[in-house]
């Protein structure tokens, strides 16, 4: 099973693909995400999130070089505000795993998104996803209307 990709997975590139509901990544499972017994260590779950929700970001036309220079106005950066995670079961060593990540919510500075991990069909971790965009001050920054068009899935 660990060698089972979808061939449109294959042919979306390093930062996955914009896909009608949000975003897909494919990632690789290395030794060094592993614990001793070739399990992924929990903690790297989020890496693979992270990397999801940053390349759904850069394919949207968010890209963070930009936000830290200030072409918003301001230099402004992502936090994530709160994350709730669902462990089902576990990646080993060489899974080829995707990354989904959906956006259900945009209100004000916040967004929150819904990612799943899976190992073919099989979902393995689920996380649901606050984040907001605060500026130079640390105060809420306002969602730039042209992202919420971006971010949100098209039907």
């Amino acid at each position: 099973m660990a060698d089972h990709v979808d061939q449109d997975l294959l042919a979306a590139g390093l930062s996955g693909a914009l896909t009608p509901f949000g975003h897909r990544l494919m990632a690789r499972v290395y030794y060094a995400d592993t614990d001793f017994s070739g399990v992924v260590y929990h903690a790297r779950y989020l890496e693979f999130f992270e990397r999801g929700r940053s390349d759904f970001l850069r394919l949207a036309g968010v890209h963070h070089t930009e936000l830290a220079d200030g072409k918003h106005g301001e230099k402004i950066v992502w936090v994530v505000r709160r994350m709730e995670i669902d462990f089902r079961a576990s990646a080993r060593i060489d899974d080829i795993l995707t990354i989904e990540t959906r956006t259900q919510d945009i209100s004000g500075a916040r967004i929150t998104m819904a990612q799943q991990l899976k190992r073919g069909d099989e979902v393995l971790v689920e996380a649901k996803v606050e984040a907001a965009i605060i500026g130079e001050n640390g105060r809420p920054r306002r969602f730039p209307k042209d992202w919420i068009e971006a971010f949100m899935p098209r039907q």
